[in-house]
């Protein structure tokens, strides 16, 4: 269970209104700092400065999808460790098994509901050891 606050959300998703819609109940209803990324490389361009304490990455995306995404960000030093969570309507068992052995700690349903959006996150961020 993890000790400190979650602040900051990185957040990647390709469809515009899908990353307003998380912006303004991220921001909005939890209070929570919110970068939003269009794309895994825009994702990483921003993430290193932006320093989130999470990601939430959409996997199904034009050119560099989530999971390629992931990699990606472990590989930058400040982003290493940093927790993800997938976002994706792919969540059959056998795909959130496979997301999460790809370092996801869980998987978020798409499409999501705004009004429990802000728990779902909270009860994750308070699975993180």
């Amino acid at each position: 269970m993890t000790a400190r606050p979650l602040k900051r959300i990185l957040h990647v998703e390709d469809e515009p209104d899908i990353r307003a819609i998380a912006k303004l109940t991220l921001e909005g209803l939890g209070g929570y700092e919110v970068a939003s990324c269009e794309s895994g490389a825009d994702a990483l361009a921003q993430a290193p400065d932006f320093m989130p304490d999470l990601v939430l990455l959409d996997v199904m995306m034009p050119g560099m999808d989530g999971p390629m995404t992931l990699a990606e960000l472990r590989k930058l030093p400040s982003c290493s460790d940093v927790a993800v969570v997938f976002m994706t309507a792919k969540a059959q068992p056998g795909e959130i098994a496979k997301f999460r052995s790809l370092g996801a700690v869980d998987v978020i349903t798409k499409p999501f509901d705004p009004l429990t959006l802000c728990q779902q996150i909270g009860a994750l961020w308070l699975r993180i050891p």
